[in-house]
């Protein structure tokens, strides 16, 4: 497959321009028929990926194996203990090994720098499956999610409620400006997004017609949503922030009197999953114990409603990803 976007890597989307990240979309959609007709594509045999993981993953370790394995590429997992990148050896020396090695690296872990050395020294490229500053996988999965369920990007209004300020409102914030939609934000003001972010926003928006609204005001920033997402409140490593986050959050849960509050009957509900919406989970049933909630972030009645449409995000990202790996290798 020639692609214009081959050797390039993938840390961020405002690395790419409204038109490239339509074409990963639109690219993925294809990847997606033939996957469902069962019709073999295997567009990059005999091409090899490392990937390296500091945190756990459900979602984006599956969808890059099972993509990689449809396209011909053999992956390889490199666990945080697997290898000695910053123990024993500093991200520059191990990009420079494993991009003598593989045809491309995924990175996923804490760090935001730690993808972005791994990218300028492995001169291979490196896709992003998660910093704690951005997610654009997910991000690609979710636009590509809300144009089978709702349609065009340009216009559509979608509403991130939570906490403002972590990897998933980022990579939504600058994704939506650059793609036109009508983006809000619902947060404590304590935890709006950095303002270096806004104005980056901002500023696509000027060339896309977006628009950026961030706010404490609920009602205002999901009235007329045509999607209201969430996230979890509490990322991975900051565990000891449980109960902080639920005093701040508490009145951000994603219930069925906010989905009514939009007046759009067909409203959808998108979550990147995990989800803590019911109690049967340790972390679900520690809620219960601890707090007395049933849920967190989104209740378990909206979270199996016709609202939702996770699970489609969660299968979309395996399409997604695969469009990338064609497209840079």
């Amino acid at each position: 497959m020639k692609s214009q976007l081959k050797g390039r890597s993938l840390l961020t989307l405002s690395d790419y321009t409204p038109e490239e990240i339509q074409l990963l979309i639109d690219t993925a959609r294809q990847y997606k028929k033939l996957k469902q007709a069962g019709t073999p594509h295997r567009d990059c045999e005999g091409k090899n990926i490392a990937l390296l993981f500091e945190k756990t993953s459900t979602r984006t370790r599956c969808a890059f194996t099972v993509a990689a394995n449809d396209l011909g590429i053999a992956p390889e997992f490199l666990g945080k203990n697997d290898i000695q990148l910053g123990k024993k050896e500093s991200v520059e020396d191990t990009a420079k090994v494993l991009g003598r090695m593989f045809d491309g690296i995924e990175f996923r872990g804490f760090a935001h720098s730690t993808v972005e050395g791994l990218a300028e020294h492995a001169g291979v490229p490196v896709w992003n499956g998660l910093t704690d500053e951005f997610h654009p996988t997910q991000i690609l999965a979710d636009f590509m999610t809300l144009e089978e369920h709702v349609g065009e990007l340009r216009g559509l209004s979608l509403v991130f409620v939570g906490d403002g300020r972590n990897n998933m409102a980022n990579s939504l914030l600058l994704g939506s400006a650059q793609m036109g939609l009508d983006f809000r934000i619902a947060a404590p003001k304590s935890l709006f997004p950095d303002e270096t972010l806004v104005a980056q926003a901002n500023e696509f928006a000027k060339k896309s017609g977006a628009k950026v609204t961030i706010t404490d005001d609920i009602a205002k920033a999901v009235a007329g949503a045509d999607a209201i997402y969430t996230d979890i409140w509490v990322s991975m490593g900051e565990e000891d922030k449980y109960a902080e986050r639920i005093e701040l959050l508490r009145d951000f849960q994603v219930n069925m009197a906010m989905i009514k509050t939009t007046n759009k009957p067909d409203v959808k509900f998108m979550h990147c999953l995990p989800a803590f919406h019911d109690t049967m989970t340790e972390t679900g049933l520690h809620m219960k114990q601890e707090y007395g909630l049933e849920a967190l972030e989104v209740t378990d009645e909206v979270f199996r409603s016709k609202h939702s449409i996770v699970f489609d995000q969660a299968e979309n990202r395996m399409h997604t990803i695969k469009a990338v790996m064609a497209l840079t290798l």
